[in-house]
């Protein structure tokens, strides 16, 4: 049985699906709005809610523990030759906490959005847009 056992598998390891949440909510905090499929969008509104709480409190603890969870290029990141164009973590970071964090502060949940979209062509999954409302 699986009583008290929260969240989806989505198929991964635990590695891979945090590896994937990580790189999704850094791709929302960025663009404000991304499509994927409908479940992995249901389980990274729990993410994206957790980090823009955070953002919310905006003390320096809570700004580290979202960087944790944030990915980008670090500090001491020399890029490759013919690499250009990666975002910075901390320029993420940064609007999360200046942008983002103070624009839902009068309101106490329910940061994100999730729209159905169509069907994916090849497969037939449901795709969703994730965005902040």
């Amino acid at each position: 049985m699986r009583h008290r056992k929260q969240g989806r598998k989505l198929g991964r390891t635990s590695s891979h699906r945090k590896a994937l949440f990580r790189n999704q909510a850094t791709a929302l905090f960025e663009h404000e709005q991304i499509r994927t499929t409908l479940p992995k969008c249901k389980e990274l509104r729990r993410v994206a809610e957790k980090l823009i709480t955070l953002a919310k409190r905006g003390d320096l603890h809570a700004r580290r523990q979202a960087a944790k969870m944030l990915y980008g290029r670090d500090l001491h990141y020399t890029p490759r030759r013919g690499e250009s164009g990666a975002i910075d973590k901390h320029d993420i970071l940064q609007k999360l906490f200046d942008e983002i964090g103070p624009r839902y502060q009068d309101r106490s949940g329910g940061y994100t959005r999730i729209i159905r979209g169509e069907l994916r062509k090849g497969d037939g999954a449901q795709m969703a847009y994730i965005q902040l409302v």
